[in-house]
């Protein structure tokens, strides 16, 4: 069983902290994002996985250097140009020479979803396409997906009004595709999977989806990202140790609900509540970190405060006694 990772994207939503890291090499708790990704997909028998990438590819090459993740082969298709998301399906899958049914994921979500029942419904079901679809509160910032009585989508409708959606279930970024969809993927340009070829696919009436309340979480976003972090040790998903032991805290520091990463340093008086503290993040006495994350090796000093999301990137200094809200330091100059 073969899968494609797409993690090819730029990470703009999570920037600062993507400046000089792929979001899918981001820490999620006590490893990267693609770690989580992986090694889930291992669990359900996957044999290959295909990174496709763009983004400083580097970061994947040097972090696993025998090609391997949790039992898993690594394989790397690296795009010369982006070619959104059906382009870096074909590229990916051309380089690695599939022939044969496989699994696509996107490398930013993180989910407890049954991809060996997606497989099965897959096969069952004589499909070109399948694709795992998730209910959401706010279905218009994702593809929503209407479904036949018999499972096969009726429509494909990319980012609809909120008070058009027909539904609220949505593209879940899960799909198991026959390598026929690749033939029908152009070449030498860019290619939307969700608005030209699940689409025509639909017109083929070639298209299924499985719908699954599964946990979910697209974690491209500061907010989503934190969150997903949260679930891991608060009990909403699982019961992870939430302070590394490598960790520095004082017994005179406050720490509640947050994460706090390897090497991270918390003096006393200071206060940590629903945050995440990234790999040698260092909080001064006296600081307040309030719904936020500090990058990694970033310096929160003395009775500073951040909060509502205040996100700072790799190596950062915040000033003592400064006070942020909703911040991003540094600031993108996009």
């Amino acid at each position: 069983m073969r899968a494609i990772v797409l993690v090819g994207g730029f990470g703009t939503r999570l920037r600062p902290l993507t400046l000089d890291t792929p979001k899918q090499m981001l820490p999620v708790v006590d490893r990267p994002m693609i770690e989580r990704v992986v090694v889930k997909l291992g669990a359900v028998g996957v044999t290959d996985a295909i990174l496709s990438l763009g983004y400083r590819p580097d970061a994947f090459f040097d972090a696993y250097p025998d090609d391997t993740l949790g039992g898993v082969k690594l394989h790397y298709a690296v795009e010369p140009e982006p070619l959104d998301t059906a382009g870096a399906i074909r590229f990916a899958a051309i380089e690695a020479g599939i022939d044969s049914r496989f699994i696509v994921v996107n490398g930013d979500v993180l989910t407890d979803l049954d991809v060996a029942a997606l497989w099965a419904a897959h096969t069952d079901r004589g499909a070109e396409g399948t694709i795992a679809l998730t209910p959401v509160d706010d279905p218009s910032r994702y593809g929503v997906v209407p479904l036949a009585a018999d499972g096969r989508v009726e429509a494909f409708i990319e980012k609809p009004p909120p008070d058009e959606a027909p539904s609220n279930w949505i593209n879940a970024g899960t799909y198991v595709l026959e390598p026929s969809v690749v033939e029908r993927i152009p070449a030498g340009r860019r290619v939307s999977i969700e608005r030209e070829i699940f689409p025509a696919m639909v017109t083929d009436e070639a298209l299924f989806g499985v719908q699954s309340d599964a946990y979910w979480v697209d974690a491209g976003t500061p907010d989503a990202y934190l969150r997903s972090q949260l679930d891991l040790v608060d009990g909403t998903r699982a019961d992870e140790p939430a302070v590394a032991a490598t960790a520095d805290v004082s017994g005179e520091a406050t720490v509640d609900h947050s994460i706090v990463m390897a090497g991270v340093t918390v003096a006393a008086g200071a206060e940590v509540r629903d945050s995440a503290l990234l790999p040698g993040a260092v909080v001064e006495a006296g600081a307040v970190v309030k719904g936020s994350i500090v990058g990694p090796g970033s310096v929160i000093g003395r009775g500073a405060t951040l909060a509502d999301l205040t996100v700072t990137g790799r190596g950062t200094t915040v000033e003592p006694g400064t006070t942020l809200s909703g911040a991003r330091i540094p600031e993108s100059d996009d």
